[in-house]
């Protein structure tokens, strides 16, 4: 563990972070720029006094915990991420597991697409961020447990009195055939994640297409690219996917567009209006 350097990294790194860009207020007498050590602590869930000794070169070596808390507060790229488990003598070494977390980065860059539809997808199909267009036209993810967000889940298990388990009924052989593919790789990436084996044993025990498909061992992609998805107030909405991967993280952006001047933009723009209010039910 580098102490002077460690100390020397947080300290740069917490005056380069504005209260704005963690969503804290400025608020007035600032004596220095950046966040207090009092708030990166809060953001980190540790105490003051614990940070306020790293930035001195007087703490003892963090946690793996630690260390992921004070990433996420002083939102370090993967790069950083990186050089500070070194200085703090505790390389990072590869995921247990597929991530949920997503960079902040990707965050702010979902809520600037206000006309396009944008989800991620963790390595194992579970939606772990989205913007409010995505749900206007998906669904109200925040109001779903984790279990139900993920769609491979919901393509192959989800009982018959959900009146949604896929958005795209249209294409849903196809997807169910692309999600094992990238399900079975994943599988392989992360041998000894137990959430993952325990999805792909529901699976495999309820669904007797995934296990026909999984006995396959394809792994190779097949992107769909259009996708037509019936909405239950506006009707069917034809759009475009694009998959863009998230460098380091195993996660996948999905951008649903449309063609300009088409009856699915104005359908865009009606659920931009509507949101996920549900005009289906009386007051």
């Amino acid at each position: 563990m580098d102490r002077q350097e460690l100390a020397g990294f947080l300290r740069g790194r917490r005056e380069h972070i504005t209260p704005a860009d963690v969503g804290l207020p400025a608020g007035p007498r600032r004596r220095t720029p950046g966040l207090r050590r009092e708030e990166v602590a809060q953001l980190a869930f540790i105490s003051t006094e614990y940070y306020t000794r790293l930035e001195q070169a007087r703490g003892p070596r963090p946690s793996r915990e630690v260390l992921a808390g004070l990433a996420r507060a002083l939102r370090l790229s993967d790069a950083e991420r990186d050089h500070l488990h070194h200085l703090a003598g505790a390389p990072p070494g590869p995921p247990a597991g597929p991530s949920r977390e997503v960079p902040h980065s990707i965050l702010d860059l979902l809520r600037q697409l206000p006309h396009t539809a944008a989800i991620v997808l963790s390595a194992t199909y579970e939606v772990i961020a989205w913007n409010d267009l995505a749900a206007a036209l998906l669904e109200d993810f925040s109001a779903l447990p984790r279990r139900e967000r993920n769609l491979v889940r919901r393509a192959y298990l989800a009982p018959p009195s959900r009146k949604r388990p896929l958005y795209d009924p249209f294409d849903a052989e196809a997807f169910a055939r692309a999600a094992v593919r990238r399900l079975r790789a994943a599988a392989a990436r992360y041998p000894d994640d137990r959430e993952l084996a325990t999805l792909v044993g529901d699976l495999l025990a309820g669904s007797a297409q995934f296990a026909r498909l999984w006995a396959a061992h394809d792994v190779r992609p097949e992107p769909t690219l259009l996708k037509t998805v019936d909405h239950p107030l506006i009707g069917p909405i034809t759009l475009t996917c694009t998959f863009l991967d998230i460098t380091g993280r195993d996660q996948q952006i999905v951008l649903f567009t449309v063609e300009p001047g088409s009856p699915a933009q104005e359908a865009l723009r009606l659920l931009s209006v509507i949101g996920t209010q549900r005009m289906d039910v009386s007051g």
